[in-house]
């Protein structure tokens, strides 16, 4: 069966002027006239049937379902330049890993970790990408992630790597206040972790709500750093702090508050690059 499939060049051209909505400016960065890049979009307008651009004066705008197209052709673009990559890479003997990360883990524990990695593996080129939360690894296009442990992870190969339990730390300056005291500071999807906090360790918190949220554990680090109140994080992103005298711990640590990292992998997914991945990495866990 014939595959109708649109041309790079119209998917190209669509991915460049969605992403800056404007034709000229998609006809800069791709090196072509301004009118080759409408004819490129008329083509695939005249194609798919459906009208992607809205045509306002000197201006264009995404319609709605060109914009969800635009978005996977994107993707699909992106898949198709990873693997394109891959490829070159491993016909030279070389080999490139995709690995979903956290980005606190990636920039407080991996990364300085990596040039012992590449030290030992020359020819191994790995590339992180962030991931927050659990999703799909079938289609994110990696070879593996290192993430929290989940209920989205099942089917797959979970490796344990290890457990992080969670720290109380705040400046310094505010290490001598009551905990009543002291702004409670907030991981977004994580609201009931003080709450817990107060019932295991026995501190009373009155306002065990109240306090800013933030997205990211590094973005609590950073306030809690500036004085603006106590973070409950990961122990292992914040050793540097406290050794150094940039964070206090002045309240207890609680056992059962932990975060257990894992490696997560397909069932089928292995090569000697994802291998010798995983041994480093559980070399570097044991050396901790």
């Amino acid at each position: 069966m014939t595959r109708r499939l649109p041309g790079t060049t119209a998917l190209l051209a669509l991915e460049s002027a969605a992403r800056h909505q404007s034709f000229a400016r998609a006809a800069q960065e791709l090196s072509l006239t301004e009118g080759a890049i409408s004819r490129q979009i008329a083509k695939l307008e005249s194609q798919l049937g459906v009208r992607l651009f809205h045509r306002v004066g000197n201006r264009v705008e995404l319609s709605e379902p060109g914009a969800r197209y635009a978005a996977d052709m994107r993707d699909a673009l992106d898949l198709i330049e990873r693997k394109t990559r891959q490829l070159i890479a491993e016909t030279r003997n070389d080999a490139a890993l995709e690995i979903g990360v956290i980005p606190t883990f990636a920039s407080r524990w991996l990364i300085p970790r990596m040039a012992r990695f590449q030290q030992r593996h020359p020819r191994i080129r790995v590339n992180l990408r962030e991931r927050t939360e659990p999703f799909a690894l079938a289609d994110s296009g990696l070879h593996a992630a290192i993430n929290i442990e989940h209920p989205a992870w099942s089917g797959l190969r979970v490796q344990p790597l290890f457990q992080a339990p969670l720290l109380a730390v705040c400046h310094p300056d505010l290490a001598p206040r009551a905990p009543g005291e002291v702004p409670l500071l907030h991981k977004h999807e994580d609201g009931e972790q003080w709450s817990e906090y107060a019932r295991q360790s026995g501190i009373d918190l009155p306002n065990v709500d109240g306090g800013p949220r933030y997205d990211r554990f590094s973005l609590l680090i950073d306030a809690a750093r500036a004085g603006m109140g106590m973070a409950l994080v990961p122990r292992l992103y914040v050793e540097d702090d406290l050794r150094d005298g940039r964070l206090a711990a002045p309240w207890p640590q609680v056992a059962p508050l932990s975060e257990r990292y894992v490696l997560v992998s397909r069932p089928g997914e292995t090569s000697a690059a994802l291998e010798d991945f995983r041994a480093w990495l559980f070399e570097e866990i044991d050396a901790r």
